[in-house]
């Protein structure tokens, strides 16, 4: 099984490039920018990843994306996440990224997403990897934080594809947003939000009705409205699932309990990502394997993962066709060897 989930081909639509910061390259930027990071060691930064919720997580994921300055930071962020990809054999990729985070501390909006759109064009001429880029609002942060971020973000429309609503699910519902969505979609930026994770599942139904979205990203508690549930089936509403951050962040005690195969199964649209995987153990192909070894899986099922995720993706009809391809002639083979 290990060999067929490393080989398969994967689609990744639920990564925060900020959460893919290691920190080996932490401590480098941090050098390189003289910047004072409070650990002292990689292996003491290691140490710290001990979430008991989403807010301890953040906490020190702000922290470290102090070192994050300039363009060739970004770059080299984001460039590490594509060799990340090529290894895990991801053949596309939907990236967040959070300005806020760069833009409260002065950073310009420019050094952010040229750095990082730099990296994916290359991706593309080397590694073979396509990507797009989905621009989040904090929504710890002000709705009206949010519509300076999107202004800021108009000029460069060429190179974002989306806008999406993460950090803080408990206290910050989606009505907190709905004008800036709006604006967003009017300017034909594709939605997307972060729902049903630590906050109930009316989230994920306020996010649909309120938001407009087109992807759920995580919505696992949707399980706590079966009316909501077959919706979801019935509609082919994606949920981007991310299996090792939800055990990281205790939204699940371990990976047995997890409800994903059980989604699946139900005829939904899930796909599994990896979220920040610096800080929650694990890349694509290691999501993968945790949710093959708690449950007993065909290489079908497991190839429905990265099927899903090519339907669910914000590409061309023809590029899903030929991803999609490609998958099964993949599925195919191994199942004939």
């Amino acid at each position: 099984m290990q060999n067929f989930i490393q080989n398969l081909p994967k689609v990744e639509l639920h990564l925060h490039i900020e959460g893919t910061l290691e920190p080996e390259l932490m401590f480098q930027l941090a050098k390189r920018n003289q910047v004072n990071i409070p650990f002292q060691t990689p292996e003491e930064v290691r140490a710290a990843y001990q979430f008991t919720n989403l807010q301890s997580f953040l906490d020190i994921y702000y922290q470290g994306a102090d070192v994050l300055i300039h363009e060739q930071d970004f770059f080299d962020l984001t460039w590490a996440y594509l060799l990340r990809c090529q290894a895990d054999h991801v053949i596309h990729t939907e990236i967040f990224f959070d300005p806020q985070t760069h833009t409260a501390r002065g950073i310009a909006f420019e050094t952010v997403i040229n750095g990082i759109s730099a990296a994916l064009d290359k991706a593309r001429q080397e590694l073979g990897i396509s990507s797009q880029l989905i621009m989040c609002f904090l929504r710890h942060l002000s709705e009206d934080d949010a519509i300076e971020t999107f202004k800021q973000a108009l000029p460069y429309q060429d190179k974002i594809i989306g806008v999406g609503l993460d950090s803080s699910e408990q206290g910050h519902p989606p009505e907190k947003f709905a004008r800036v969505f709006k604006m967003a979609r009017d300017a034909g930026f594709i939605p997307v939000a972060h729902a049903g994770e630590e906050g109930p599942a009316s989230n994920i139904d306020d996010a649909l009705n309120l938001l407009g979205v087109q992807r759920v990203d995580h919505g696992v508690r949707c399980v706590e409205d079966p009316q909501l549930v077959q919706q979801l089936a019935e509609t082919r509403m994606p949920l981007t699932v991310c299996p090792l951050s939800n055990i990281k962040l205790r939204v699940f005690d371990n990976m047995q309990q997890h409800n994903i195969v059980e989604l699946l199964r139900q005829g939904l649209c899930v796909t599994i990502n990896s979220d920040d995987p610096a800080y929650f153990g694990g890349y694509m192909t290691d999501n993968f394997m945790a949710v093959a070894d708690a449950h007993k899986m065909t290489h079908a099922e497991l190839a429905q993962f990265t099927l899903n995720a090519i339907e669910a993706s914000f590409i061309s009809s023809t590029e899903k066709a030929r991803m999609a391809s490609e998958v099964k002639a993949y599925l195919n083979h191994t199942d004939t060897e």
